[in-house]
């Protein structure tokens, strides 16, 4: 579907001007190319295209306006053409001249004469005839060419690319659609580039291209805003690939299946609300197949661990992420049992890498009882979850005391999204059938049966096993079938929405032996299912699976077995396989539910509806082979083949399984429709075209060669053909959909690659084109959703098929209404957020366009050589799907695609994958069989069809071979200039580079040049008599690309692979000029890749010109210096080199670093070469490397041409030699600067009164900033320093220009005023007491600080958090809302977005709630005559990275030796580091203004590095702080490390290992060490942890390295910390033996800086900045006296703000640096918080070392009374009585049930549930304040060493029992107590209720630490039957806190003893109660609990006394009656 427009002239136009004509339809529009000069006529002679998805209707117009075109101002519209569509709709085709109109509609004489035709849908309108627009454009004078130019549209602002299905060779490719090819730093492949040239001839053929700033002015012109601007494709960096090429990819290797290091580390907290009644709980960590424990805890519901756990894995990616990570907590499991499982919570390993920094920090897992649905929740453990790759840094919140409120439900452990409340749910797995299954057995056995019995069976016994989070389900098996039957659903019972991201479903062989995988495919559930409010849940198909994995052929064993496990890519069809999932959610309350989670397995009903698998339909695949180059040598010299199958078609080695074929014919009934489906097709078949037969792959032929590596197949003129027909259910329009999104997608990639260009060669306005990206999504995603729509009523869909087309056609329309918002908010200044956000459509696009339920599966192409699989490439079927929509269409459908073939299988892995085996044209067309007509359509044309006897003259019947007519011959010139950063392939750490160029069958290598990695070729290659095939015009928009390959040269054996990269040649037809814009062709970058990483960039260009009849005589003359020297290499030509320019390169030598030996000889005499483009200069020798490794010349210089653009400057290289006797050297390591723009050297301009924008230039040159072009501004700026002000409530700093004229007073906001106020009247907000008493100075010592500093910075990046998530909230609702919000801050004039930033903290603060401020330590109320507590910065991360590496002045380079390795992701560079080399460099172009030279001072033999200091040796104090260890690597089988440290300076080794602290992974270590030093000698400081063990060798647990010498000599004064306030005693005294004000008086020198005068009244001036400030300072004696200290501190504490010398000084702090080891290289293995101070010798000594070790904690006494309880539930019933009593006692503990428990006496029967105690337990314990944690130590068991150190919550527990004399107590209820926060108790019994455990948040908290004493009721609880919490009884208690000192003082006695007795409780004697009242139990006894009994025993009685008496009686009677008496 199209609409077509030829524009062909337009006459009677007026004067003599530039023509330009606009097409406008459907809101796309098209430009034509600018006609220079034209008179009164204008021939345009274009064609235009709009595809459209839905027809045109009738009354639609089409708008032309013609313009006379200006470059400068706004185009001048001559006439508008406007036209109903009404007769093109019906006929078709439409030829119309008529006049233009104006502006004011009157016709005026300018008329136009257009074609119009319109081609639907159904190809109902409009025949294709071929004269169709052929008729040529009369050709203008100045050789106009035939053909417009690639971008002929590029002031449109919608150009939308779409692809066009061409006509037969007929199409002038008009439309031409911008690819861009590979994901480069530069275009990996830039294909057919024009540039518009810098002279302004511009020839007739050039595109409209307007320069940027016409754009500008154009828009201002018109009155447009330059912010809305937006461009089309950017001439410069677009690709512009045609329509009969598809881009190549350049990866090649598959990133798939390698093993790579993950380490899983789980720290398990502790667990609350477990179910259950005084259990002993632990908890099992379970990763995959491995477990570990954590201890047990008695008796308690909420045990505490904080026990860390490592997992280390090296396994694939897919792999790691699907193993199950299981948390269970087990009660009471000991050797014997094991225990009963309480709850577990199970997550994959993929759900945790997927969260922001791979980590979940302190989270609560929901526990759940898998055996017993109908139960809730089980209780909840927290824990910290991080999985960590290799390279991934992990950034650990800080650890400090966490003492944050445990909001349980809002820290779930679940990702974003998922509900807090999962419910369980059902997953149907139906598992229908199977087919095409490979065989699995050898046929041995089969055949010996078979000549036996006679019977031939299939020789697989499958079955299908799946496996999801955690848990295996497996079908029956079916014996001996190749197509199995199974119906059978497995069902799993897991909690929705799961955790586990994807459902593992294979068919297996069983075997007697062992069973292995046929082919696994995988389900991810996030693709069948969304979460949304319109979503739905997970369903699939029926639809079926491909599998793909191992090729076919049966071997024992298989080496790609791997494949069929799913891991890396299948290189051959499997089998596919009939299943549908269906999830159901249970209601738990039906009482019916099986509550069992088992896998279950039974019958299931087949598919009852054939409709929703698709209904069966004849596809026809053609391919043509091109071109078949570049085949390994290895297979060179058998002849070879290529096979293409699709399924089993195709597949003559071992496709077949089924040797009888019953074919139907269409229309049979449909049961058994698929009974050979997948067979091959490859017997003669009757069919409706004439007989064809499938031929599915090509002749065998020889390869010829093309030179030492390579063959070429000779197809030259005759090129091969394959067809094949197949059977599919017909499910194209899931694919149809798959394709439109990903097209839209690739468009925008491409976009965003544009932009990404336009940065990074900083092309200005890349914003524009942000908003042309923007348009384009917008446009697509509109179009997609009309497409769609006209799907909604297909049939033979699946539930899936409906809900993702609604959910995709939602999310586009949102999508594209983003953009359309998003568009209107790109500026300059917000581009780099928006382009994130548009990046995230990007990866949303590709994850919708990702179809879950397969289709057709994918081909394969395998080159076969002697009947063995080789290589093999893999085309999705979708790419090559053939739709009459075009936007359907797959990308390489009928479209010539350069693949290239690879090796199966891990043989594919490392270099053996990177060499090419074969690079193939190939060009494939797959589309039903009844659309065939067109296969053909986008072979390039020129061709006859030769084919098989019986098709000859059939019209449709497929060719077996093309024979091309025409052919063209060129002349390739390939103009290889340089390259750069390539791979080191020899052990020098060098290479020895050549490049080899293949084109076609030819190719031709670059000389090698020796020992380099940045070789500079300067070559021009010629290939001559290029012959290409095809019709010339597509030649120039299609030429076939460039392969170019980089080797390294080794004097024996073959040449070293190094890279590859493509390119496109240029191309010039002979009837073209040879001019610009087009030619001469510019150098452009091409990124290499090696394998799939990048390996450098090629600089180069390539043309293509065409030999016309005149032979090579018109070709532009090869002109340029013939080197005689080089001989026969041409160099590259002068139009295309770079201009050069003269300039300078100095180089600073410092000194050389930690060099290696080198063959085993130490380094003695090293010296160091500097070369660039060809000049170097080298350092002076070092004499004696041991003694001083430092230069004694410091600058050297040299002068160099350089390329005038930056971008094309070659790469600069250092070499160190190592010079030897007898005048030998030797290379001791090089390392190459591959960018020297950050040492490029700008003089300032004159203009520029900004000084911190020259600042910026200087690149932070000590020696330029020092002596920069000054202008001095006469202004002063104030700085005011009130000395209150807390650094914590953010100041507002501002930045100003330097001559503005302004006071400052860092002043506090208004609300904190207040609030300060507030708080020093009453204690803060919810019942918190007035805080503790101030702190004394005495009492506080470094860790105060330190805790103080901890919770600032956690405060602050709470508030960074809080500002992040305002602002994206702001974003989101402006993007709803779709208005355009400008930034409203009121931000002052300069000032920086520092301030804006802190303005935003400082408007959030005061909306913090309280309950943050009421945590926060810190703030203790300031009264007027206390300080506060100073604070240092605490940095989460090393110093070096907050302060750039300290390579202010002094850059350290990396000297690097021996090659990548070939392993992973090759070896990391640390390895190959031999040593580093200090100094610098400065580039600048000749010759300098004459002011810098002239300046003051100026040394012209220090040259740009002025001012730097002397490099002779210096001795040095280094004193090294280690504050802490976090997060350690366990070292020993228990999981736990003996950490020790070890610091290593030079020959200075300290070990630590006395003070090992025992089974800790987070020690305390406090200490500080001190070593001298001697810079240069000894400047790398190693600061290890090591684990002490008591037998063998201490392990190394990771060690940091940090480089003294560049801290001190930094300008950022890393020596000594600048602390925050000055004071000369106490906890903070200056550590510097310098003060304040000398320092200040050196900087000011050192920068030339004028300063410091102090003035009156506190005031300090620095330049043009005056500070002010505090001027006393009170001593020990608390005496005041003058100083002018502080306003020193002040002035450095801005240092930055000071103009020209000014900088930011390292402040106080410690830093947090990652503990490395390296056998593991890149996990981090724990961090250390540290920090170094420095002193010079020659300086007066530092004062001692700041005191910082560990706390002791402080030793307490709790005492505890329990006076009475009440309402404990009764639970004996008595003997006697009958009544309900408990026998109550209360137990208590403080730090664990084993260690302190203590019981009160027994309450005996107590009726009432009331008990007397009147029972004092104490508790003695060690505190730590600052971490409110409690310390112990014991032996962990009998066989321990040594104690260990524990930290646990200082909590109180109270329990209450029954106790029985015989049987095991009961437990009937407990309390736990949180001494620092718990509630208040209850005034009375009444008052105590279930609110005081259950309703924590609402009630006021105290601290036992503020308190000292509390008393009041609190109760019992427990669960009762149905899990709920109930109160079990109150308990009255009084609890009291003492030190050891106040405990000393007053003694007391536990229980009721002296001293200090408690009286005895009164307790009623209810417990001798018959005792006392015979009576009263008698009744008892007889009236209630016997009395039936009595009744009965009475009855008996009577009766055995009758019977007794009868008895007794009988005998006399009898005789009395028998006598007659």
């Amino acid at each position: 579907m199209a609409l077509l427009l030829q524009l062909r002239t337009v006459t009677g136009l007026r004067g003599k001007a530039d023509r330009i004509a606009k097409a406008v339809f459907r809101g796309l529009s098209f430009y034509t190319r600018v006609l220079e000069n034209c008179e009164d006529e204008a021939r345009f002679d274009e064609t235009f295209r709009w595809p459209v998805a839905s027809n045109i209707d009738g009354n639609e117009i089409l708008e032309i306006q013609v313009f006379n075109y200006s470059k400068v101002f706004t185009n001048r519209l001559i006439g508008t053409f406007q036209m109903v569509l009404q007769k093109v709709v019906e006929e078709g085709q439409v030829e119309v001249t008529d006049t233009l109109i104006d502006d004011n509609n009157s016709a005026i004489q300018t008329s136009i004469s257009i074609e119009i035709r319109y081609q639907a849908l159904d190809g109902t309108v409009g025949a294709w005839n071929d004269k169709e627009f052929l008729e040529t454009p009369s050709v203008h004078s100045e050789g106009e060419g035939r053909y417009p130019l690639e971008t002929d549209s590029l002031l449109s602002s919608h150009r939308q690319g779409l692809d066009i299905s061409p006509g037969k060779s007929t199409q002038q490719s008009t439309e031409r659609s911008f690819r861009r090819a590979g994901k480069g730093v530069f275009s990996a492949m830039k294909l057919g580039k024009t540039r518009p040239s810098k002279d302004d001839h511009r020839k007739q053929d050039e595109p409209a291209v307007l320069e940027a700033e016409d754009l500008d002015r154009k828009a201002l012109l018109q009155g447009l805003e330059p912010d809305t601007i937006s461009l089309a494709s950017v001439t410069a960096v677009t690709t512009n690939v045609s329509n009969k090429r598809s881009k190549p990819d350049i990866k090649m290797e598959p990133s798939a299946g390698r093993p790579m290091d993950y380490q899983v580390s789980i720290t398990i907290i502790e667990a609350r609300q477990l179910v259950g009644l005084n259990m002993d709980p632990m908890v099992c960590v379970e990763v995959g197949e491995e477990k570990k424990y954590t201890s047990m805890k008695e008796s308690t519901n909420c045990p505490y661990y904080n026990e860390y756990f490592v997992f280390d894995f090296h396994v694939p990616p897919d792999v790691m992420f699907d193993k199950i990570i299981k948390l269970s907590v087990i009660h009471s499991k000991n050797l014997l049992r094991s225990g009963t499982l309480v709850g577990s919570f199970k997550m994959d390993v993929g759900t945790v890498y997927t969260q922001p920094e791979h980590q979940f920090y302190h989270k609560w897992a929901i526990l759940s009882d898998p055996e017993d649905l109908t139960a809730g929740l089980k209780g909840y453990l927290k824990c910290d979850i991080a999985v960590v790759g290799k390279g991934d840094n992990i950034k650990t919140p800080h650890k400090a005391n966490e003492t944050e409120e445990d909001d349980i439900e809002g820290n779930l452990l679940l990702p974003d999204g998922v509900p807090p409340e999962r419910q369980w749910a059902r997953f149907y797995i139906k598992i229908y059938r199977a087919e095409g299954l490979p065989r699995m057995n050898t046929s041995i056995m089969a055949n010996v049966k078979k000549a036996l019995i006679g019977e031939n069976k299939d020789l697989v016994d499958p079955y299908v096993q799946v496996v999801f989070a955690g848990q295996k389900g497996k079908t029956s098996i079916q014996k001996s079938s190749y197509e199995p039957l199974w119906n059978e659903q497995i069902i799993f019972t897991e909690m929705f929405p799961p955790l586990c991201k994807r459902i593992k479903i294979q068919i297996r062989d069983s075997d007697k032996v062992n069973d292995v995988a046929i082919g696994t495919h995988f389900i991810d559930l996030r693709k069948i299912s969304n979460e949304g409010d319109k979503g739905f849940l997970p369903t699939f198909g029926p639809a079926w699976v491909n599998m793909y994995g191992s090729t076919r052929n049966y071997t024992l064993m298989d080496e790609h077995q791997e494949l069929n496990e799913g891991l890396g890519e299948g290189v051959s069809f499997r089998a596919r396989l009939l299943m549908s999932l269906a999830v159901e959610i249970l209601d738990t309350t039906n009482p019916e539910i099986n509550s069992s989670t088992e896998v279950q397995v039974e019958q299931a009903t087949s598919v009852a509806d054939q409709n929703c698998t698709g209904k069966m339909e004849e596809f026809f695949l053609f391919g043509a082979f091109l071109e078949a180059t570049m085949i390994d040598r290895k297979i060179g010299d058998k002849p070879i083949n290529f096979e293409v199958t699709i399924g089993n078609y195709g597949n003559q080695m071992d496709g077949m399984s089924k040797p009888i074929l019953q074919r139907k014919k269409e229309g049979g009934d449909g049961n058994e429709e698929e009974s050979e489906l997948l067979q091959n097709s490859s017997e003669d078949e009757g069919d409706e075209d004439g007989e064809m037969v499938s031929v599915s792959s090509s002749q065998p032929m020889k390869p010829l060669v093309t030179d030492r590596n390579y063959f070429h197949l000779p197809y030259f003129e005759r090129k091969p053909c394959i067809y094949i027909k197949s059977w599919w259910q017909d499910q194209r329009r899931r694919l149809y959909n798959a394709n439109i999104m990903d097209k839209i997608a690739d468009k925008l990639e491409e976009g965003l690659n544009d932009v990404q260009e336009m940065i990074k060669t900083e092309k200005p306005h890349p914003e524009r084109r942000l908003r042309g990206v923007l348009e384009e999504l917008s446009s697509g995603c509109l179009h997609f959703v009309t497409l769609a729509d006209k799907d909604q009523h297909h049939s033979s869909r699946t539930r899936l098929d409906r809900e993702r087309l609604k959910s995709c056609m939602r999310e586009l329309e949102n999508m594209g209404q983003q953009a359309t918002t998003l568009r209107s908010q790109v500026k300059k200044n917000t581009m780099k957020d928006k382009l994130k956000l548009v990046q995230n459509f990007l990866q949303k696009l590709r994850f919708l366009a990702d179809e879950p339920q397969h289709t057709i599966p994918d081909i394969f192409i395998w080159m076969m050589s002697n009947n063995k699989r080789i290589a093999y490439a893999r085309v999705p079927s979708k790419d090559i799907l053939y739709s009459i929509v075009d936007e359907e269409m797959g990308k390489d459908c009928a479209k010539v695609k350069t693949i290239f073939l690879k090796l199966p299988g891990k043989r594919g892995f490392g270099p053996a994958g990177w060499t090419v085996q074969a690079k193939m044209e190939i060009y494939l067309w797959l589309g039903l069989n009844k659309q065939r007509k067109d296969f053909l359509s986008g072979l390039p044309c020129g061709f006859e069809e030769k084919k098989t006897a019986r098709g000859q003259n059939l019209p449709s019947f497929p060719p077996i071979s093309l024979l091309y007519t025409k052919k063209q011959v060129f002349q390739l010139r390939a103009h290889m200039y340089q390259a750069r950063s390539l791979f080191a392939a020899d052990s020098s750490g060098l290479s020895d580079p050549f490049a080899r160029v293949f084109f076609i069958s030819q190719s031709q290598c670059t000389e090698v040049l020796n020992e380099t990695l940045c070789p500079t070729w300067d070559q021009l290659l010629v290939f001559d008599n290029v012959e290409l095939y095809g019709e010339a015009h597509e030649m120039r928009d299609d030429p076939p690309i460039i392969v170019i390959e980089i080797y390294d040269q080794d004097t024996v054996g073959k040449a070293d692979f190094m890279g590859r990269t493509f390119a496109k040649p240029v191309v010039k037809m002979s009837d073209e000029q040879y001019c610009p814009p087009r030619f001469p062709p510019q150098l452009e970058y091409y990124q290499i890749y090696r394998g799939n990483s990048t390996a450098g960039d090629l600089l180069a260009a390539f043309e293509l010109l065409q030999i016309g009849p005149g032979g090579k005589s018109d070709l532009p003359p090869i002109d340029g210096p013939m080197d005689m020297d080089r001989g026969p290499i041409l160099p590259v030509p002068l139009g295309i080199r770079p201009v050069l320019s003269k300039y300078r390169v100095e180089v600073l030598f410092w000194g050389l670093r930690d060099l290696k030996r080198v063959n085993l000889a130490q380094v003695d005499r090293p010296r160091v070469d500097i070369e660039c483009a060809g000049k170097g200069v080298q350092s002076a020798l070092i004499q004696n490397y041991k003694k001083n490794p430092n230069f004694s010349t410091l600058v050297k210089w040299f002068e160099v041409d350089l390329p005038e653009n930056e971008l094309l400057h070659p790469p600069l290289n250092i070499r160190v030699v190592d010079c030897r006797a007898f005048g030998r050297y030797t290379l001791v390591g090089s390392h190459a600067v591959s960018s020297l723009r950050k040492f490029i050297y700008r003089p300032p301009d004159k203009k520029a009164q900004h000084w911190n924008m020259t600042a910026k230039h200087l690149n932070g040159y000590l020696a330029m900033t020092n002596r920069a072009h000054r202008s001095r501004p006469t202004g002063e700026i104030v700085v005011n320093m009130e000395p209150e002000v807390p650094i914590k409530k953010m100041e507002t700093m501002v930045k100003l220009e330097a001559n503005s004229d302004a006071v400052v007073k860092l002043d506090v906001s208004e609300e904190e005023k207040e609030r300060k106020k507030k708080k020093k009247k009453g204690g803060g907000g919810g019942g918190e007491e007035v805080e503790e008493e101030e702190p004394d100075d005495s009492m506080l010592d470094w860790w105060s600080k330190y805790f103080a500093s901890i919770e600032t910075m956690k405060e602050q990046l709470r508030q960074q958090e809080a500002a992040a998530a305002e602002a994206e909230e702001k974003e989101e609702m402006e993007m709803a809302e779709g208005k355009q919000v400008g930034n409203k801050r009121g931000s002052m004039a300069g000032k920086g977005s520092k301030a804006q930033a802190k303005n935003k903290e400082k408007s959030k603060a005061p909306k913090d709630d309280k309950k943050k401020k009421q945590q926060s330590a810190p703030e203790l109320p300031e009264k007027k005559n206390k300080p506060r507590i100073d604070e240092l910065k605490v940095f989460n991360k090393e110093l070096e990275t907050e302060f750039d590496n300290f390579e202010d002045w002094l850059h350290t380079f990396n000297l690097l030796r021996g090659k990548i390795g070939d392993n992973d992701d090759n070896a990391t560079e640390e390895e190959r580091i031999v040593g580093r080399f200090k100094g610098s460099i400065c580039v600048y172009k000749m010759p300098l203004p004459d002011d810098i030279t002239k300046e003051a001072g100026y040394d012209p033999s220090f040259g740009m590095f002025q001012g730097i200091p002397s490099n002779d040796p210096i001795n040095v104090l280094v004193r090294v702080y280690v504050v802490r260890a976090t997060d350690l690597h366990p070292a020993d089988i228990n999981g736990k490390a003996d950490p020790y440290i070890a610091i290593k300076l030079g020959k200075t080794d300290i070990k630590d290992k006395e003070n090992y602290i025992s089974k800790q992974l987070n020690p305390v270590f406090g200490k500080s060490f001190d070593i001298e030093a001697t810079f240069p000698m000894e400047s790398m400081l190693t600061v290890a942890v090591y684990d002490w063990d008591l037998v063998g060798t201490d392990d190394l647990i990771g060690e940091t390295k940090i480089d003294l010498e560049n801290r001190y000599y930094s300008k950022h004064r890393a020596t000594c910390g600048v602390s925050h306030t000055y004071s000369i005693h106490g906890y903070n005294t200056w550590r510097d033996p310098m003060k304040p004000s000398q320092i200040l008086s050196k900087l000011c020198k050192d920068g030339k800086v004028d300063g410091p005068h102090y003035g009156p009244g506190g005031r300090v001036k620095v330049a043009n900045r005056v500070f002010t400030g505090p001027t006393e300072i009170e001593d020990e004696n608390g005496q005041k006296k003058q100083t002018d200290e502080h306003l020193a501190l002040a002035v450095l504490r801005h240092w930055e703000d000071i103009p020209w010398a000014g900088c930011k000084l390292v402040p106080e702090h410690v830093e947090t640096r990652p503990l490395l080891n390296p056998d593991k290289p890149g996990i981090e293995q724990g961090r250390l918080e540290m920090w170094v101070d420095m002193f010079p010798m020659d300086m007066p000594a530092p004062g001692p070392a700041i005191d910082i070790s560990p706390r002791k904690p402080k030793k307490y006494e709790l005492r505890v009374i329990v006076w009475n309880t009440d309402e404990v539930i009764l639970e004996d019933d008595d003997y006697f009585t009958g009544e309900k009593s408990s026998d109550i006692f209360v137990r208590g503990w403080l730090k664990g049930q084993q260690e302190d428990k203590q019981d009160t006496d027994v309450h005996y029967h107590s009726l009432t549930g009331e008990g007397n105690f009147n029972w004092r337990y104490i508790f003695p314990f060690d505190y730590l304040m600052a971490e409110e944690k409690i310390v112990i130590s014991k032996k962990e068991s009998m066989f321990s060493w040594d104690e260990t150190e524990y930290k646990i919550p200082a909590r109180l527990t109270l329990q209450v029992w029954d106790a029985d004399h015989f049987s095991a107590d009961d437990f009937l209820g407990a309390i736990e107590l949180d001494l620092n926060r718990f509630p208040r108790g209850a005034k009375t019994s009444k008052q105590c209720s279930l609110e005081m455990v259950t309703n924590e948040a609402e009630l006021p908290m105290i601290s036992i630490f503020k308190q000292k004493r509390v008393k009041g009721w609190w109760p019992f609880v427990a669960r009762d039957e149905n899990d709920e919490l109930e109160v079990t009884g109150k308990v009255e208690a009084e609890l009291h806190l003492l030190t050891a000192e106040e405990a000393e003082k007053s003694p007391a006695g536990l229980a009721r003893n002296e001293p200090d007795p408690l009286e005895k409780p009164n307790r009623p004697d209810t417990s001798f109660i018959w005792f006392l009242n015979p009576l009263k139990s008698i009744k008892y006894l007889i009236c209630t609990r016997y009395k039936w009994l009595i009744i009965k025993i009475v009855l008996a009685l009577l009766l055995l006394v009758m019977v007794a008496l009868f008895l007794y009686s009988m005998p006399g009677y009898m005789v009395k009656k028998l006598l007659g008496a």
